[in-house]
């Protein structure tokens, strides 16, 4: 069957993705999606994962000529398609200029053309367009619940089956969507972005979601978790633990991003910092613990005060550094929503990934969190943290004498080169204890059989 222009009216979606809505529109004319898409001329490949999947996620930017087709194909105007998609006029060096006549179209990746990219609800797509086909579409993560049919919509940049979670069981998640909308409110009135104050959020929430395998009086997100996986989560725990985060930590997540927005909260930072005579933040300080009852877990404010080296100090620094007018110039360093690349919550894709080459690397019959004590993964991670905040005290240690700066320097370095070596060893033995084999471990650390066998000695007389 031939398309013609105007054939049938075929609305796009608010948000959607182009290659979403060429998809759809092959579907109504009984085409499959490739026999559609030969009417462009293609400049590149169509974007697949590492096993040969095609992505979901995959978009597509077009020329004018092109746009000028799709939309006569929908039976719309070219001004109806721009308003619903995000990527429609978008610009790609790849598609030649001065060479409109020829409806051209180039490959890219969501996230690059516009941002995150989630799967539609299937039930509302149905709904709309009267056909079951799937729609992928832009869309923020404070929006991914579908309130109507009770539905976490996924991620679409994974190489997973799953377009959403059930979440009509859990009506905290559906509630904290409703309530991003005053804090996003609150965000801009404060003069932050809310995408920013939003990331810092889910930054910090995800770290303690890392942590939280060691916290014995957690009972929340362990329930939700099993809700979310159809009533239990334990044939497959770690995927689960990936792909459930995101649903599963939403509440806390808006919760905490209100409690950075408020002044009062602030003011306890600074407080706990000693206001005009500055301190070490306290173990027990006023914020932690009030940010633990915010989050429904009074117990919560030691442990989040002890994390050194995460988002949340990060900010508390910030805040400290801007009410006490120090620092440099306007940047990063005095702007407490600026969000570390190493601070930025892991992607379920990217997790997933790392998730599939453990399941087939040596020695990973069990997953790093069941085979590794709890007490020694957080040695570990304060040994590192502690050698990071070692580390960017470099930054205010330059000034003076060459002499005086020297020993600073030196002091410090030597002080970050015990603590990664101590590091070191600690992950050498936790990971040969792990069943991953000794020769494996002494090449990924670069170590030679002897100081690897004077790591296991050192660490094991340690423990005598």
């Amino acid at each position: 069957m031939t398309p013609y222009p105007g054939l049938l009216r075929i609305a796009p979606l608010q948000g959607e993705t182009t290659s979403s809505l060429i998809c759809r529109v092959a579907s109504r004319y009984g085409l499959e999606a490739k026999g559609l898409r030969s009417y462009w001329q293609w400049l590149n490949q169509q974007p697949k994962h590492e096993g040969g999947a095609c992505r979901a996620d995959a978009e597509v930017v077009l020329n004018a000529a092109g746009r000028r087709l799709l939309a006569s194909l929908c039976g719309i105007g070219e001004d109806v398609a721009a308003r619903a998609l995000p990527s429609w006029g978008k610009q790609d060096a790849k598609l030649p200029a001065g060479k409109d006549k020829v409806p051209a179209a180039v490959w890219r990746t969501g996230g690059v053309v516009v941002g995150p990219v989630a799967f539609g609800c299937g039930l509302c797509t149905a709904q709309r367009t009267g056909t079951a086909v799937r729609a992928v579409r832009y869309a923020p993560r404070w929006e991914r619940v579908c309130v109507r049919h009770g539905r976490w919509l996924l991620d679409a940049d994974a190489d997973q089956p799953r377009e959403y979670l059930d979440v009509r069981r859990l009506p905290e998640v559906v509630a904290a969507q409703r309530r991003w909308a005053s804090v996003g409110r609150r965000a801009v009135r404060a003069g932050a972005e809310p995408a920013r104050v939003f990331a810092l959020a889910r930054a910090v929430v995800a770290r303690w979601w890392e942590g939280a395998y060691g916290w014995e009086r957690e009972t929340v997100w362990p329930r939700r978790l099993h809700l979310v996986a159809g009533g239990d989560a334990g044939g497959d725990l770690e995927w689960w633990r990936i792909v459930g985060r995101d649903a599963v930590v939403f509440p806390e997540v808006v919760a905490v991003a209100g409690a950075l927005l408020d002044p009062g909260m602030a003011e306890l930072v600074w407080v706990d910092s000693g206001a005009g005579r500055p301190r070490p933040l306290p173990a027990d300080g006023l914020f932690c613990r009030r940010l633990g009852e915010r989050v429904g877990r009074p117990w919560l404010g030691p442990l989040v005060a002890s994390d050194h080296g995460g988002p949340l100090i990060a900010w508390m620094g910030g805040v400290i550094r801007r009410r006490r007018g120090v620092g440099g110039p306007p940047g990063y360093d005095n702007d407490p929503w600026w969000l570390r690349q190493e601070h930025q919550a892991a992607t379920m894709a990217g997790q997933l990934r790392v998730l599939g080459k453990e399941k087939k690397a040596p020695g990973s019959g069990t997953m790093w969190r069941a085979a590794v004590p709890v007490e020694q993964r957080a040695q570990i991670s304060s040994l590192v943290d502690g050698a990071q905040e070692q580390l960017i005290q470099l930054r205010g240690a330059q000034a003076g004498s060459s002499a005086d700066v020297a020993q600073r320097l030196l002091r410090i370095l030597g002080h970050s080169a015990d603590l990664i070596e101590k590091a070191l060893q600690h992950t050498v033995v936790a990971a040969v204890n792990a069943g991953v084999p000794p020769q494996d471990v002494a090449r990924w650390a670069k170590l030679p059989p002897g100081p690897l066998a004077d790591a296991l000695k050192s660490y094991q007389g340690a423990g005598d």
